[in-house]
């Protein structure tokens, strides 16, 4: 029997069933569990949840006279309430750069922590709750289909520490952005990005002092942390009615075409389209990131990398559908026009993969900074055009990433 209480109302032993609300107003990465411990319920209380669903045939009952959904309902009509409560209306009107930032550096920030405590869980031996991603993988959708490029940009500003957590809320935004360039439909690209989000849970299973080494790993580190496909692999089978497909990314998104990837040394065809799909978009952000050993490539320098190894890494037609949905010159990316000036990538037009929004801040001629100008290299009548991609390393801008996203602290 499902009974919806106000959160005053929870006490230890009980089952949540759901939270009455959006995703993004509680902190918990997972609902349909008994509740044992009483810190729980004091995270509920604090935040914008207000009521919940409980089971009371898997928990306990509010007490006798307490104030609930009346048992004597139909069970079709709670569970119709059931399904409206978890089902916020969508905002998917598409937006600019600028203006989908704030909502995904919010959707960042979540995302992060609801990973983490999914990491978590598993660590300490809990069965892995797919069913918990569904909500945060929606708001990751709605959040690429208002703009692809805001959120992938800024989950790629990840931090050393979080790079475990925010690599998998990254790879699950490019993983739908891709699937929607693919022309994927829905239920595909919610898996998708269901097994974007998922793809590396078997890190939960490595040994913390290998998978946060500061240097280079050594032949028997890298074996070790070779293993983490297949962890990944049997830590989600605990959960129940597991999508096949996100099991197979997860096993699988270290094979290579040429048969040289790991764990099962699978090629071309032997690996699926959704596999293929998973290793593109671990490999881009990986390199594009900062990590405990190394700094990110620029997103623009990191494919024309990525399509050196194409031939024999990646599958030809998912590497450039994936080009296609980030642009070949990504948000963030540091070029030279031919004016001489150098801006970084802001937007992408709907013209041409070549003629990006570039915000333009230094004069090469001058060897001045300039007042910022965003300069539409689409728009008619303009005659500057992009010459080269400049290595950040070269030029030491402390304020690159700054100059695009527009904010300091993202997340």
């Amino acid at each position: 029997m499902l009974k919806k209480i106000a959160v005053e109302q929870l006490v230890v032993g009980m089952h949540l069933k759901e939270f009455c609300g959006s995703w993004m107003e509680h902190p918990f990465w997972r609902s349909g569990f008994v509740i044992t411990d009483p810190k729980d319920i004091t995270t509920i209380r604090a935040s914008a949840i207000r009521e919940v669903w409980i089971d009371c045939g898997k928990g306990l009952d509010v007490a006798v006279g307490e104030t609930a959904v009346s048992e004597s309902d139909s069970e079709e009509q709670v569970e119709a309430e059931l399904r409206e409560a978890v089902s916020s209306s969508r905002d998917v009107a598409p937006l600019s750069v600028q203006e989908e930032l704030a909502r995904a550096a919010k959707i960042c920030h979540q995302s992060k922590q609801a990973v983490l405590s999914m990491f978590q869980e598993a660590r300490m031996g809990k069965t892995v709750d797919t069913g918990g991603a569904k909500q945060l993988v929606q708001e990751i959708t709605d959040s690429v289909t208002r703009n692809p490029g805001a959120l992938i940009s800024l989950a790629r500003l990840k931090t050393a520490d979080d790079y475990t957590y925010m690599h998998s809320v990254a790879v699950c935004a490019m993983m739908v952005a891709l699937a929607k360039q693919l022309g994927l439909s829905e239920e595909e690209t919610r898996s998708a990005g269901i097994a974007g989000l998922m793809h590396d849970l078997g890190k939960a299973a490595m040994p913390m002092d290998v998978l946060n080494k500061p240097g280079k790993l050594t032949d028997a580190e890298f074996a070790i942390i070779k293993k983490h496909p297949e962890e990944g692999y049997r830590l989600l089978q605990t959960g129940n009615a597991v999508d096949p497909m996100v099991l197979d990314v997860c096993l699988h998104h270290h094979e290579k075409v040429d048969g040289s990837g790991y764990p099962k040394g699978l090629k071309g065809e032997q690996i699926s389209l959704f596999a293929k799909m998973g290793a593109v978009c671990d490999v881009y952000d990986a390199i594009t990131s900062n990590r405990p050993y190394k700094s990110g490539w620029d997103p623009a320098e990191s494919l024309r990398k990525m399509a050196e190894w194409a031939s024999g890494h990646f599958d030809g037609k998912v590497f450039q559908a994936f080009v296609k949905s980030l642009g070949i010159y990504p948000i963030g990316s540091l070029v030279q026009l031919s004016s001489g000036r150098l801006g970084v990538v802001v937007e992408q037009t709907a013209k041409s993969l070549t003629t990006p929004c570039v915000k333009v801040f230094y004069s090469t001629k001058s060897h001045m900074r300039i007042v910022p100008e965003i300069v539409d290299l689409s728009r008619p009548g303009n005659s500057d055009k992009i010459v080269s991609r400049e290595d950040p390393a070269k030029w030491k801008f402390p304020d690159l990433d700054e100059l695009w996203s527009g904010m300091q602290v993202l997340y």
